[in-house]
């Protein structure tokens, strides 16, 4: 697994019928609150054009995209932090993704209830906001609680913990995301085990009217403006009528692959590529890994026996047709361990087994 998303929002707004769109999945899609108990879960194929004009010079026996999981929890009403609703219960199930997609509602579909009455996005985005922060103070208070108890018998560690918990905490008390409080590196990885659900980038999703796709306002690195209704519509047909249907509209990408654009993006991740044993297969990693550490996001053994990487730009070897021939004309270059990863490399790895 590549990378996870959770998707938020309030009762309403769209969520199931995205997570359809996303993943193909069938869902049940309700116009009540509280339609999804149970988290939906479904991992779906990274579209990545890159892989299709490798293989078509490549002919490999396979090729293995990269994924990423989308979750979609129940809806968070205002007060849920109170017991609300079903409660912020079904936050665990999000704790650990790696960001959140939230869903706002914009649309205005009177067949479609909206738990407060009113179409209100800004209110709505507050609502979401302010359980989510309620949810990480509860945690934060918890730890303060089990982890005084450490510092108060002589734990330097548990002692370091407290106070960064504490900044924490003042922070959430002015409704401050954890996100937007200054911590460095040490500070952020001494507390990485609390998944913290402030922490974690967002991407803001606007769920709008079909009839004003074509005003639509232009997406930012974290806000989407698209219509979900007619990205699930897009399921049931094929691919053909798809392109059609979104021309129609004016629509240059589907959902999917502007979403996993921003994802990328707010994650800050790139793709590496590997052309082994006539395997295609596509990699992500973190903007700034070395080669070392793409070698050991394929198997530790490869990083613990690394001699060197071979690499290649895909362009390069799309129009050379072959590694061979790609080396032969001075495109194939070796690097060691700490060679910074490009997006787009394809690599082939040498390490002692």
């Amino acid at each position: 697994m590549s990378f996870s998303i959770g998707i938020i929002g309030l009762p309403n707004v769209g969520k199931s019928t995205l997570f359809k769109a996303l993943t193909k999945k069938s869902v049940d899609i309700s116009n009540y609150p509280f339609c999804t108990i149970d988290p939906n879960i479904g991992n779906v194929k990274i579209p990545d054009r890159r892989l299709d004009k490798l293989a078509d010079v490549l002919n490999p026996k396979q090729v293995l995209p990269t994924y990423v999981e989308f979750v979609d929890i129940a809806g968070l009403v205002k007060g849920a932090h109170k017991g609300e609703g079903l409660g912020n219960q079904f936050l665990s199930h999000i704790r650990e993704v790696d960001a959140l997609v939230e869903i706002i509602r914009s649309f205005s579909d009177p067949d479609v209830s909206h738990v407060s009455g009113k179409i209100d996005p800004h209110s709505d985005k507050e609502t979401i906001k302010l359980e989510l922060i309620f949810a990480d103070l509860k945690t934060i208070e918890k730890n303060l609680e089990k982890t005084s108890k450490y510092a108060k018998i002589g734990d330097k560690k548990a002692t370091k913990i407290i106070i960064i918990l504490e900044k924490l905490k003042s922070g959430l008390d002015h409704a401050k995301p954890v996100s937007k409080i200054e911590l460095v590196s040490e500070e952020k990885s001494l507390l990485s085990y609390l998944n913290l659900l402030t922490a974690k980038p967002i991407i803001y999703v606007i769920n709008i009217d079909e009839n004003v796709l074509s005003n639509q306002q232009p997406t930012t690195s974290n806000q989407i403006f698209l219509c979900a209704k007619l990205e699930a519509e897009l399921v049931d047909l094929s691919s053909q009528e798809a392109k059609e249907y979104l021309q129609e509209y004016n629509i240059k990408t589907s959902a999917l692959d502007t979403l996993i654009t921003a994802a990328y993006n707010i994650l800050n991740l790139i793709t590496f590529i590997t052309f082994q044993n006539q395997i295609l297969q596509a990699w992500t990693i973190p903007s700034g890994s070395t080669a070392l550490n793409a070698a050991e996001k394929i198997h530790t053994d490869m990083a613990q026996g690394f001699i060197k990487a071979e690499i290649i730009n895909w362009q390069d070897l799309v129009k050379y047709k072959s590694e061979q021939k790609a080396r032969e004309a001075g495109l194939m270059r070796t690097e060691g361990k700490e060679y910074i990863i490009h997006d787009g490399d394809v690599i082939h790895f040498k390490f002692k087994a």
